[in-house]
């Protein structure tokens, strides 16, 4: 876990333990809210951006974060831009059993689709794929271009974190304190795509911790319009 540096292994186990933290569960009540941006938005803001956005033949990335989510410990997602298609790809890992560990195979809450800029955002801030109901959606995002890019790479990543189960806490095969979360499923599918300045995530990261390491990417809300 990730509290005021980037470790704190010991720290993580204690609040996991002691909190109930429960990796990226969410909790029942669909938000109702939906984010509908205008056809001409473009992702500005950003290192290396300037006044023109994304342009069609560069790598981009964005997390998703939900503040509230986890314990109000956070949770995140995750999109890549497809160079030259003005398409993303974009999912996340929701846990909605709220379960520390769920062995390989198990349901997860693994999702992940493609669509437009503008979609993206819509499903993001509405938890269009969610696996069940959500009382906290997406309300922010953070965004980059990447002057290097491995789309390949990155979907080979989504079939392994969708299929390596989900875990906080003690791993019952290796006896090992580690973590395979939403934040792990983000930072490894987003760091196959080769994202540049991407800071390291190490593993039982606090998630709100996490996005605030993200320097000179855009931060932005997913306001319900």
């Amino acid at each position: 876990m990730n509290i005021g540096g980037y470790r704190g292994l010991a720290v993580a186990a204690v609040l996991c333990a002691v909190v109930g933290v429960t990796g990226c569960r969410q909790t029942a009540t669909r938000a109702t809210a939906e984010t509908a941006p205008s056809s001409t938005e473009t992702i500005t803001g950003m290192a290396g951006a300037g006044s023109g956005g994304i342009t069609g033949g560069s790598g981009a990335v964005c997390v998703f974060i939900k503040p509230d989510g986890a314990e109000k410990f956070g949770h995140v997602g995750w999109g890549f831009r497809l160079p030259g298609t003005g398409r993303w790809v974009y999912g996340a890992i929701e846990n909605p059993s709220g379960k520390l560990y769920t062995p390989p195979g198990g349901d997860i809450g693994a999702w992940h689709t493609e669509g437009s800029y503008k979609r993206m955002l819509s499903d993001m801030s509405t938890d269009a794929h969610y696996p069940g109901e959500s009382e906290h959606p997406y309300s922010r995002y953070r965004c980059t271009k990447s002057s290097s890019y491995d789309v390949n790479g990155a979907r080979d990543m989504i079939r392994t974190v969708e299929a390596r189960g989900f875990l906080v806490g003690v791993d019952p095969k290796t006896g090992k304190l580690t973590s395979r979360d939403c934040l792990d499923a983000t930072y490894d599918v987003l760091r196959a795509y080769r994202t540049k300045k991407l800071p390291y995530a190490p593993k039982l990261s606090v998630p709100n911790v996490w996005v605030e390491s993200l320097w000179g990417w855009s931060d932005k809300k997913l306001t319900p319009r």
